[in-house]
């Protein structure tokens, strides 16, 4: 039985010795947005990945290079930060660990050790849904070529194959011949576990997938756990990754009670504090369970600027036991930007025109490489409705290029290069005291001053990187 525990009584002071410490494992752009969050709530951060800039490294008050599926090191981590709160941004984490720190120490995991457990194996979560009598599609899993393709013989074209473990939708394909099945192997298991197993799932003729998030906190009327709902997140693939997201999608009333249903037993077996992320198929009035993170998703991250409150501010409030808010505001889309090739400096041009459409900002996450594919950014806009906002969203993304760092740069002193000491200035950090005076033509949005008018910044650089823009310093006066 869930035990609602305390609400968080009192935030100490990040950098000072009764900070309150989240240690974050995962640090991609889904981990930046939940350390902001953590963040504006007064929480320190302490954030782990797999390599040196990650996205939440850049925001993070502390950042760590360490495999988090590495028990050892990331009980090392622990002893040493002594966090409040262990928080994973994936599910492909080292749940021994956090086992060793639920029964030794005083630090909260989120949700618990034993969901991440079952929500990282497909398998397991799929055996837990079909205990408590959720409704879903028939499946097989397949750990050789020949055992997958057997899967699929039993199951029937079109066939929906997936990775062993959840990963916010990537790595998905949809078998619709023999010759895809093949394919599909050696493209899937790449994001598999370990075992490189994959699993062939009966393919639902649906008309939406459907992101619902259930949210787990205290009730302040009660003092007890309740779960609170968003209005349903429509998604579109292809190729096996996610590319658009729309909020509130298109179901009946009959549809959305069902998906409710679902998404409250799922999380209520589940347990524990926070969101969890569950993905639906929708056909008519029937609902099947496809697959729930016990964490914000890739699939909700529009929820930023269509709720009160985004899937990253609601995971930190749940956590914390604060009063929960998942009003909708405004009908909005994403459009996700993917990579092209690989690329080792990372630049983006664009970002101008993108924003020039209306109600439309842009997310940079700031990976430091690319390989084709890759998710590098994510455009959003809102609008009086979803259809219009998906219009504006994809007019907006197409705007924008991820790109090689222009070569104009390695002229000059440019980062990368070895210049003549002569030729480059001394740096001065500046420090501004008080406010700015502006110029008043400067307010109204134009700029008609001469030389330079007009215009901006054509591309943009990864932070922490070779090739990142400048800002806040300028040239030491001769």
């Amino acid at each position: 039985m869930d035990n609602p525990g305390e609400i968080a009584g009192h935030i100490g002071t990040p950098l000072t010795s009764n900070a309150t410490k989240v240690l974050l494992l995962g640090s991609g752009e889904l981990g930046k947005q939940l350390a902001m969050s953590f963040q504006n709530l007064g929480l320190e951060v302490h954030a782990v990945d797999s390599y040196a800039g990650a996205p939440a490294h850049q925001v993070a008050q502390f950042s760590y290079v360490a495999d988090i599926k590495d028990t050892g090191r990331i009980l090392q981590l622990a002893q040493e930060i002594r966090p409040h709160f262990v928080v994973p941004e994936v599910e492909t984490v080292a749940v021994e660990a956090l086992e060793e720190m639920e029964a030794h120490s005083d630090a909260i995991v989120v949700p618990s050790a034993r969901a991440c457990a079952m929500t990282q194996d497909r398998q397991c979560v799929r055996e837990v849904a079909e205990n408590i009598g959720l409704p879903v599609s028939a499946y097989r899993f397949a750990s050789s070529l020949e055992e997958l393709e057997e899967a699929v013989g039993e199951l029937g074209f079109p066939c929906i194959i997936k990775p062993d473990v959840s990963t916010s939708g990537k790595g998905h394909m949809i078998a619709r011949e023999e010759d895809d099945v093949r394919v599909a192997w050696e493209t899937v298991r790449r994001v598999s576990s370990d075992s490189q197993r994959v699993v062939a799932e009966r393919f639902v003729d649906f008309d939406l997938e459907v992101t619902l998030l259930a949210i787990r906190s205290i009730d302040p009327a009660t003092g007890k756990l309740a779960t609170w709902f968003s209005e349903p997140i429509g998604h579109r693939h292809e190729r096996g990754d996610l590319v658009e997201e729309w909020q509130p999608t298109g179901m009946s009333e009959i549809a959305l009670e069902n998906a409710r249903s679902v998404a409250a037993r799922i999380s209520n077996e589940l347990g524990g504090r926070g969101v969890y992320c569950v993905e639906l198929f929708v056909a008519g009035d029937d609902v099947y369970f496809s697959s729930v993170s016990p964490r914000p998703a890739d699939t909700a991250m529009l929820t930023a600027y269509t709720q009160r409150f985004s899937e990253f501010d609601l995971h930190a409030r749940a956590i914390l036991g604060y009063p929960i808010d998942a009003t909708l505001v405004t009908p909005g889309a994403s459009v996700v930007i993917h990579a092209d090739e690989e690329l080792n400096e990372v630049a983006y041009t664009g970002v101008a025109a993108a924003l020039s459409y209306a109600e439309t900002d842009v997310k940079l996450f700031g990976k430091p490489g690319a390989y084709k594919g890759r998710r590098m950014g994510l455009v959003s806009a809102t609008a009086e409705s979803a259809e219009e906002a998906r219009d504006r969203a994809a007019l907006a993304a197409h705007k924008i290029e991820v790109t090689s760092t222009p070569g104009l740069l390695a002229q000059g002193g440019a980062r990368g290069i070895d210049p003549e000491t002569e030729n480059v200035p001394d740096i001065e950090v500046v420090e501004y005291e008080g406010g700015v005076e502006l110029d008043p033509k400067l307010a109204s949005g134009v700029d008609d001053a001469g030389e330079g008018a007009g215009r901006s910044i054509g591309w943009w650089g990864t932070p922490s990187s070779s090739n990142g823009s400048p800002v806040g310093v300028k040239p030491k006066e001769a």
